[in-house]
């Protein structure tokens, strides 16, 4: 049987190109509009959020897919870049997420072969059954480098 789950979040105008975010688990910031955009440097931006969403929520599906496919996980680290399309009208959209994680797994005794493609599985696996990354409509590409360590 299919559930339901809710999530909020309140954001608030502070003035000029500013706003206050309130997660709805407890997170408070500042946040802006990029500077190409009218918004100021070094704070939190829409943009920010979009791809954070999806880095954050593949690397937590990886995690569960390591213990899953029975890896031991030594440390993850992904770098996302998001690549927005700006039209001649102003409308925009991401139009790519290259998600590029590091990943360190331990042999454990085991062929390198095996556990490299194992590690492979987990990565198929988090982006199957990540929510971010299947609610949005950009191009997701995963490049990883997979270093085994004994």
């Amino acid at each position: 049987m299919s559930r339901t789950a809710t999530y909020n979040t309140t954001v608030r105008w502070t003035g000029e190109h500013w706003g206050h975010l309130v997660m709805g688990n407890g997170p408070e910031m500042k946040f802006s509009a990029p500077p190409d955009a009218q918004g100021h440097a070094g704070v939190f931006t829409p943009e920010d959020a979009f791809v954070a969403a999806a880095n954050t929520c593949v690397m937590m599906m990886f995690v569960w897919a390591t213990e899953r496919f029975k890896l031991k996980l030594l440390s993850y680290e992904c770098r996302t870049e998001g690549t927005k399309l700006i039209e001649l009208d102003r409308t925009e959209i991401f139009t790519r997420l290259l998600f590029r994680p590091v990943i360190r797994i331990g042999a454990a005794g085991e062929p390198r072969a095996t556990i490299e493609a194992r590690t492979r599985r987990a990565l198929q696996a988090a982006q199957k059954y990540s929510l971010v990354a299947n609610s949005v409509k950009s191009e997701i590409v995963v490049e990883p480098e997979i270093i085994i360590e004994e």
